[in-house]
């Protein structure tokens, strides 16, 4: 498997230049449409004994949570599992990074969701200094080969980045300060974060280089509407398990 050519796809925080939107009424219509077929799909790859991994990154308070309750809605609930991944304890930190990746993974015919995932150690722990230059450059390949023994294995895979621009997320932090109900969602982290944000954006964009696959691919969804980005999830995760699942037309 070779790394896949994507002219047509944007895998560059710096080209996204324009944030699209929907109206309610639009969103509920084009919702309604990708229901049954992410119910149809999922069941189907149930059949076909395929695992799915579906993976969520971005920055913070892009709306991964709410794109993921969005997907997860329309999943059998016995079908699937969301892992939110935070910092490795310390049995974790003693074994290869990739171990408690392993452990999650989803069996045949099941769905894996990735709140955060593998690729911390080419984000976070690279911009923080958690890792060396060595381990984290080297992390790239490791990644692919990962991705790659998974795909052998039957497992569609989906990588997705929300991206909001640094004003937007500003304005939601702010909100959730000023939120007693959401405040707890802020930390003293998130707001050191903000500072290293050109960090972040040159490490998002080289690990968009090197671990873009045919058979992991990258999405990167302009997430400031949120609707937006959910309708955005639910397309691409329903036209790509039609295609590779070879689901008839018909039930589509």
């Amino acid at each position: 498997m070779k790394e896949k050519e994507t002219p047509n796809r944007i895998l560059n925080l710096n080209d996204i230049l324009h944030f699209p939107s929907l109206e309610k009424e639009e969103y509920k219509t084009l919702l309604k449409q990708y229901k049954d077929r992410i119910r149809r799909a999922t069941l189907y790859a149930k059949e076909k004994e395929r695992p799915l991994i579906f993976v969520f990154e971005g920055w913070d308070a892009a709306g991964k949570g709410g794109a993921i309750r969005r997907l997860t809605q329309e999943i059998d609930p016995r079908l699937y599992e969301v892992h939110n991944i935070s910092a490795p304890d310390v049995q974790e930190k003693n074994r290869h990074y990739l171990w408690r990746f392993w452990k999650r993974l989803p069996n045949k015919g099941s769905v894996g969701i990735f709140d955060r995932s593998w690729y911390g150690r080419v984000l976070v722990e690279r911009v923080e200094g958690f890792c060396s230059e060595e381990e984290w450059s080297r992390a790239y390949e490791e990644i692919v080969l990962f991705e790659e023994q998974l795909a052998h294995f039957g497992a569609i895979i989906l990588k997705f980045w929300l991206h909001i621009s640094s004003e937007e997320q500003l304005s939601r932090f702010e909100a959730r300060k000023n939120d007693p109900l959401k405040r707890w969602k802020l930390t003293e982290e998130d707001w050191r974060n903000r500072d290293k944000w050109p960090l972040y954006t040159e490490a998002a964009n080289e690990m968009f280089l090197r671990t873009d696959t045919n058979f992991a691919p990258w999405i990167l969804v302009p997430a400031i509407d949120k609707y937006y980005a959910r309708i955005k999830v639910l397309s691409n995760v329903c036209q790509t398990l039609e295609d590779e699942l070879k689901i008839p037309k018909k039930f589509r």
